[in-house]
C-alpha cells in the first residue's frame, strides 16, 4: 500500500478503476470507487468509499473532475485496455497502475512446471510495458512480492506452494480460475505429490531463503 500512497503524491481526490472491494484504496483521501461487478461492490465494508457500477472503457466521470486515477490489478481485466487507459487520462491529470510483467508470470514455477496452460492465458493480456508505452509513462518502479505477502494475487505463495492446494486461494486467483478446470487440478495432483515427496521443496531451495521475489508486478507512473 505504501508504494501506491507514494505514487498518488499530493493528489486528494481520486478515482478507483475497477475497485473490487476496495483493498489498496487510501483512506485520508476523497475515493471515488468505480467498479463494474455488483458483487464485488456487494463485499466492499460499510465503511468504503462510495461506488459506482462502471467499466473503464467509459468512465461517468467528467474530464479532469480528480486528481488522480488509480488502477490496481484490473488492467488485464478490462474487454479494450487501450479504451480504458484513455479514459483515465481523460478523468485525471495523473494515473497510478499497478499491473505486471506477463512474461515473467509464465515463467513462475507454478506454471512452468504444473499448470503450463496458463501461459496461453497471459500472454493475451497486456504486460505493463504495454501499459507503460501507451500511457507515455514518467516511471515504471518493480514491487518484489514478501514471501508473506497477505494479498491473494496469483504468484504471492511463490515460498509456500502448499497454499495453492486450498480451493478458496485457487478461485480467488484469476488465472487460475479462467483456466480449464481438467488442467488445474492435474497440476494440483503434481504438485501436491512433489510436496508430499519432497521434490519441490529439493528443485526449489534458491526460493526457500529469500524475504522477497520479483513476480513482475510494476507500479506505473504518469503525468499528463
Amino acid at each position: 500500500m505504501t508504494p501506491i500512497l507514494a505514487a498518488l503524491g499530493t493528489a486528494r481526490s481520486i478515482a478507483d478503476v475497477g475497485a473490487g472491494t476496495g483493498s489498496y484504496e487510501p483512506h485520508d483521501r476523497q475515493v471515488l470507487a468505480l467498479e463494474p461487478s455488483i458483487e464485488m461492490i456487494r463485499q466492499r465494508p460499510p465503511d468504503a468509499s462510495p461506488a459506482v457500477r462502471a467499466v473503464a472503457e467509459a468512465l461517468p466521470v467528467r474530464d479532469r473532475a480528480v486528481d488522480a486515477a488509480l488502477a490496481v490489478l484490473t488492467v488485464h481485466h478490462w474487454t479494450d485496455w487501450r479504451a480504458g487507459l484513455a479514459e483515465l487520462r481523460r478523468i485525471a491529470p495523473r494515473q497510478v497502475i499497478l499491473a505486471y510483467d506477463t512474461r515473467r508470470h509464465t515463467e513462475f514455477w507454478f506454471v512452468r512446471e504444473y499448470v503450463p496452460e496458463i501461459a496461453n492465458l497471459e500472454l493475451t493480456r497486456p504486460s505493463a510495458d504495454d501499459i507503460a508505452n501507451e500511457l507515455g509513462a514518467d516511471s515504471v518502479t518493480p514491487l518484489p512480492l514478501p514471501w508473506d505477502f497477505n494479498d491473494g494475487v496469483f504468484p504471492a505463495y511463490w515460498r509456500r506452494p502448499a497454499a495453492y492446494l486450498d480451493p478458496r486461494v485457487r478461485r480467488a486467483c484469476s488465472a487460475l480460475a479462467q483456466t480449464n478446470p481438467d488442467a488445474v487440478e492435474r497440476g494440483i495432483r503434481r504438485l501436491r505429490e512433489d510436496l508430499r515427496s519432497g521434490r519441490w521443496h529439493e528443485n526449489h531451495r534458491d526460493l526457500l531463503n529469500l524475504d522477497q521475489w520479483d513476480a513482475g508486478f510494476r507500479l506505473i507512473v504518469s503525468h499528463t
